[in-house]
């Protein structure tokens, strides 16, 4: 058709006419075109104009162009995602719109504080206006989906039996009596506090008695009186403090199971941001919730046992303290409403039983520890370790390699042997690493058909395990000029170590050797000179204080040491040494000593007395007012030994040198 038109022009000028016909120019400038009558002009000014349109399409040509190539991929995905949707719609598997229909049904389901539903239902509205194609759509999306797998109003109902709780926590762990009467405590609270509430319950019923036909019916909401009962019975938050292996952290289980509640636990060693316990805003890409709320999640309770696992190990990193996130957590006046920073809205903490361990109860920072109810777990005695070997770690060792009760017997002698020279820990992991180490050589002589049952005594012991690798101290066979007994405590446990004093001619002097820590070394100088200012009361001859150098050495000389319960340990060598006078070797001793000889309390007075039981020793020195201490200690201990509580450095001397009696604060020797 085109082609027509131009063969049906026969001269230029028309032609130019016609070209004009067909530029994207306004009636005005039409107008003077065919105003112009020359008629190369008039050409000329047309050819103008279509150079000028060219150029301008062009140029739009190359910008849809690169536009193209910018937006092509995304068009070309979002063309495929909505054909896909519309094959799975015509399938009957389409899911996007039910997808969204379900999470609105999931939201609304949740029991939800006002203040929360609110904030819920504003997300929810903010996710259906937004393209599922953005980023923010599943930011929202994520958001939401954790909100609904969150335990809003889900628990599962306490186990109020106290017997078969007690049956529980007495199967899985030997002793812990103070753990164990704690949860009892907290079973029988929670079980009056029902009982009241539904006694309660029942008197506003019959306030508004109900009569259906002709009967008297007492009409009862369950879900009130169990609200009442939690309004009161808040969960009791717990810090378990003791050495490594003495079952922290598999009683906080045994309690779970003993409750009937779900178990939670989350490690703390070496968390150093804040965002950890309390999440990330979720302003920030990749934003997570905290580990407090994770749990939750897992747990799918709102009352599970929530263990927070080496507490004292926490960190403070750039990210902030997370020490300081754990206040509102642990805080039973606050921890009903926390708030993730990534939730945003409050969450109810107050019915999960929180369970924290630690190593050192002086490395948790003094606000936290302030919220939690400290109980202490101390060192095993040898014959505990031995029944736990028996009840527990052996039975698990021998199903762990395979071998039935009868295939491996390993006697009490066998076992006692092994606790005492393979073993040197406060807890039980290295006994049971031993002990799987003999039930790994008898079912491998067992498979190999060479035995078909192994019995293991004392003398099989060093075959098997190899020269034994602990060599604790022993209480010393003799009396000894200047050298005292002392006790000491580490995470690891208690035990006893030796002090050692020597005089010889010289300058007044006193040398300090062993490693000792400043505190230390301050014991020794007021433990020397209050000898020097009291020798009269002594016993000490006034010209052994003259022109003599005192040495005191506190061995092993590689171990660090320091601390003051040395302090009348110290005194008593150096008083020794002084008047010539033997210690007796079957006393241990413990107690800070001041310049004018008092004898002040010291702590871990239980692993101390526990060490030197280990070592053979049964008559102890301890301060006076450490003396209502010794009820922690086991009754076997306790009815073994014979304790001497002092509260001066004379009556020591009096108990320690050998042949010494006190009168009238007068140390005396051969005086009956």
């Amino acid at each position: 058709a085109l082609n027509q038109i131009i063969e049906g022009v026969d001269g230029p000028g028309a032609f130019a006419d016609l070209v004009a016909f067909y530029l994207d120019q306004t009636a005005t400038e039409k107008q003077q075109l065919l105003e112009l009558l020359p008629t190369a002009e008039r050409m000329r000014r047309v050819l103008v104009s279509v150079e000028r349109d060219m150029i301008r399409l062009e140029a739009q040509q190359a910008i849809q162009q690169k536009v193209q190539e910018e937006l092509g991929g995304k068009q070309r995905e979002m063309v495929l995602r909505e054909q896909l949707k519309a094959i799975q719609r015509e399938l009957g598997e389409g899911e996007d719109g039910n997808d969204l229909e379900e999470l609105r049904e999931r939201v609304a389901a949740l029991d939800l504080s006002e203040d929360a539903r609110k904030e819920v239902d504003r997300e929810f509205t903010r996710l259906q206006r937004t393209n599922p194609q953005s980023a923010e759509y599943q930011v929202l999306r994520t958001y939401l989906e954790l909100v609904t797998e969150l335990p809003w109003g889900a628990r599962t109902e306490d186990k109020l039996e106290l017997s078969d709780a007690e049956h529980i926590l007495n199967e899985d762990h030997y002793g812990l009596d103070d753990v164990k009467d704690r949860i009892l405590e907290f079973l029988a609270v929670r079980k009056l506090q029902m009982q009241r509430s539904e006694a309660d319950a029942v008197a506003d019923a019959l306030d508004a008695e109900i009569v259906a036909d002709g009967e008297k019916t007492i009409d009862i909401d369950k879900t009130r009186v169990e609200a009442k009962a939690r309004a009161v019975g808040r969960g009791p938050i717990l810090l378990f403090v003791g050495p490594p292996g003495v079952g922290k952290t598999s009683i906080a289980k045994s309690i779970a199971r003993a409750l009937g509640r779900k178990y939670v636990r989350i490690a703390l060693g070496g968390a150093r941001d804040e965002a950890d316990i309390r999440g990330h805003r979720r302003t920030y890409v990749g934003a997570m919730p905290g580990r407090i709320i994770q749990g939750l999640r897992q747990a799918g309770t709102m009352n599970p046992v929530f263990l927070l696992d080496e507490v004292d190990k926490l960190g403070v990193g750039m990210q902030g303290d997370p020490s300081s996130a754990l206040l509102e957590v642990l805080d039973p006046a606050q921890n009903h409403s926390f708030i993730d920073h990534y939730v945003g809205v409050p969450f109810d903490l107050s019915e999960v039983l929180f369970v924290a361990t630690s190593n050192w109860k002086d490395r948790i920072p003094a606000p936290l520890l302030d919220r939690m109810e400290v109980v202490d777990f101390s060192g095993y005695t040898e014959q505990e370790k031995l029944q736990i070997a028996k009840q527990y770690l052996l039975p698990r060792q021998r199903e762990e390699s395979g071998l039935k009760e009868t295939q491996l017997v390993v006697t009490p002698e066998a076992l006692e042997h092994v606790v005492s020279s393979y073993t040197r820990e406060a807890g039980v992991r290295q006994l049971e690493r031993e002990l799987g180490k003999l039930s790994r050589k008898a079912a491998r002589r067992i498979a190999s058909a060479t035995d078909t049952s192994i019995t293991i005594d004392v003398g099989d012991v060093q075959p098997l395990l190899g020269r034994a690798r602990v060599y604790p101290e022993r209480a010393a066979a003799v009396d000894a000029v200047g050298i005292s007994t002392g006790m000491y405590y580490t995470p690891m446990g208690g035990d006893i170590m030796f002090v050692e004093a020597s005089v010889f001619h010289g300058k007044d002097g006193l040398i300090l050797t062993g490693q000792l820590g400043d505190v230390m070394k301050e014991s020794a100088r007021a433990a020397l000179t209050y000898a020097k200012t009291h020798h009269d009361k002594l016993g000490i001859p006034e010209e052994s204080l003259r022109d003599v150098e005192l040495h005191v050495h506190v061995p092993a000389g590689a171990v660090p040491k320091d601390g003051p319960s040395a302090g009348i340990t110290m005194a008593t060598a150096i008083a020794s040494a002084l008047s010539g006078r033997a210690v007796r070797h079957d006393v241990a001793m413990t107690g800070e000593i001041t310049l004018t000889g008092r004898v002040l309390p010291i702590g871990g007075l239980k692993e101390k007395v526990l060490g030197a039981y280990r070592a053979g020793i049964r008559t102890i020195v301890i301060p006076a007012d450490n003396e209502p201490h010794l009820d922690d200690l086991p009754a076997e201990v306790r009815d073994a030994m014979t304790f001497h509580a002092v509260s001066d450095l004379g009556e020591v001397l009096a108990v320690a040198l050998r042949g010494a009696s006190l009168h009238e604060g007068r140390v005396l020797f051969g005086v009956s």
